[in-house]
């Protein structure tokens, strides 16, 4: 019953600040750019960094100055402004930039800055007046209208789409499934996951009518182990593990391109590892009897922080980070929309 109640309480709350937005009483910010918000409607993860990287890349290509403007979950100071990156450089650690900055930062180069603050309308300004931006990309920024938008994005995990249906505390919800309406676009991700994409697209569109819906499809591509020299075998057995959103939908995906998983092992999303725990990663995949370790990108930005010691190929156990290709279908109507936005 408590928990009901908090939920209940979350959910009033998120709407009586939409109501402010809506009315004026607070205040939406232009940040005199074209501005592109890709978010979420539920906690957890739902596919949506790969897409931030990928209209980031849209809007490089077409001839944008881009900095997708992020808070940088779980990073040391949230409120402190930090370059991740420059267009050159990653100039920033995992925890002073935040995980997914970081892997956004590395995967950018030359295409976009990155700029973890949680006051991400000052981040524009400066950012504008220090690089010349002229197209921002809010990460996870349904929930942030501070900030105007041109279009606004929302990712729905086909896997996982509302939870229970209820608010944090007893479900997933950030804000109430009514407030999809605010949304232009969204997004299934993980849609070959699905077991009824018919009827999520149905529901969708009764809670969010007006919006344009696409389907996104990831599919596991490369594995690197930090060497020039990728590893993809279909058939190696490999012990996976990470620290994300939706972990589930990392080992479906593993399954899916011929790994034969021997084990898993589970953390908090954002989570940081300790050099012990690396150790006990190799030993459980060494006595599993897999041939790898298997992770995600996100995990390895910091994986890749910690310090080296001497049993860096203890039992011969690699670990290898796994690069996830997401493909949208309708991908020329879709940039098209995010170049005209």
């Amino acid at each position: 019953m408590l928990l009901s109640s908090a939920g209940w309480l979350y959910g009033k709350i998120a709407d009586i600040r939409n109501a402010l937005y809506d009315r004026g009483v607070l205040r939406s910010h232009d940040l005199g750019a074209k501005t592109i918000s890709i978010g979420n409607i539920t906690t957890g993860g739902t596919g949506k960094t790969p897409l931030v990287a990928q209209v980031a890349e849209i809007l490089a290509d077409a001839g944008e100055k881009v900095c997708i403007l992020t808070r940088g979950y779980g990073r040391k100071n949230e409120r402190e402004r930090v370059l991740v990156s420059d267009w050159i450089n990653v100039l920033a650690d995992t925890r002073t930039g935040g995980d997914e900055p970081v892997e956004l930062a590395g995967k950018l180069i030359g295409k976009a800055i990155v700029v973890a603050d949680a006051d991400r309308v000052a981040a524009a300004e400066w950012a504008k007046e220090n690089f010349g931006i002229t197209a921002f990309v809010l990460d996870d920024g349904f929930q942030h209208r501070r900030a105007k938008r041109d279009l606004d994005i929302v990712c729905i995990d086909a896997t996982n789409p509302f939870g229970k249906g209820t608010s944090l505390s007893r479900g997933i919800l950030r804000e109430p499934l009514s407030n999809l309406s605010r949304a232009d676009v969204i997004i299934i991700t993980r849609a070959e996951l699905a077991d009824d994409l018919d009827q999520l697209r149905s529901k969708i569109l009764r809670l969010s009518p007006a919006s344009r819906i696409f389907l996104s499809r990831s599919e596991l591509a490369d594995a690197d182990s930090g060497s020039s020299v990728g590893l993809l075998d279909i058939g190696l057995s490999a012990f996976a593990f990470c620290g994300i959103g939706n972990p589930e939908a990392f080992f479906a995906s593993v399954r899916r391109r011929g790994y034969e998983i021997k084990g898993t092992r589970v953390f908090p999303d954002h989570h940081y590892y300790t050099q012990q725990e690396f150790r006990e990663l190799k030993r459980e995949a060494h006595e599993s009897g897999a041939s790898l370790l298997l992770t995600t990108w996100k995990d390895n930005v910091k994986l890749t922080e910690l310090p080296l010691t001497s049993d860096a190929e203890e039992f011969g156990m690699l670990c290898y980070a796994a690069t996830l290709v997401t493909t949208i279908e309708d991908e020329k109507e879709f940039r098209d929309l995010i170049i005209s936005s």
